[in-house]
């Protein structure tokens, strides 16, 4: 989309809008130590621009776990209830999370995607391509295992 806008070129078989869409984006944020500033304070500014940017039509937001840097609970409440607010316009909102809490929730506002991976002999495979639905099948333990945790601790 920013390619296709800005210099007329596109990495698409076809593509066509006729909204000049805003790209706004909260990936890779960090703590601002400098200026006193938390992970989860950097995260409740900047999602707070994008909720105030959601008023209006046109807009894309991309967005990496949101509020990774609060609590479990609020965490999942909090986002839930964003990105419900930023998908109401004619807005669009691409959001990765690990919070499959999060994906029951929203699954009736969001089209659902994952990623898969495998393991061959120990070792872990992606194929990088996006599967429908929301992911059954775990694989954090694996890694665990397969980086040689103790099997105490994979087994608890």
């Amino acid at each position: 989309m920013l390619l296709a806008q800005n210099i007329k070129t596109c990495f698409a078989d076809n593509f066509e809008t006729c909204i000049h869409w805003s790209v706004e984006s909260m990936v890779n944020v960090s703590d601002d130590l400098q200026n006193s500033r938390s992970l989860f304070m950097q995260e409740v500014v900047r999602v707070k621009t994008m909720i105030d940017k959601s008023a209006n039509d046109g807009n894309l937001f991309l967005l990496d776990e949101l509020f990774k840097g609060t609590n479990t609970i609020e965490r999942i409440a909090a986002a839930k209830a964003v990105l419900s607010q930023l998908v109401n316009k004619n807005n669009i909102v691409i959001v990765s999370t690990h919070d499959i809490e999060l994906t029951e929730f929203l699954k009736s506002q969001f089209e659902l995607y994952h990623f898969c991976e495998s393991f061959s002999n120990n070792e872990i495979v992606f194929d990088y391509l996006l599967k429908d639905g929301i992911l059954t099948d775990f694989n954090a333990l694996k890694i665990l295992q397969a980086s040689g945790y103790d099997e105490k601790i994979i087994n608890e």
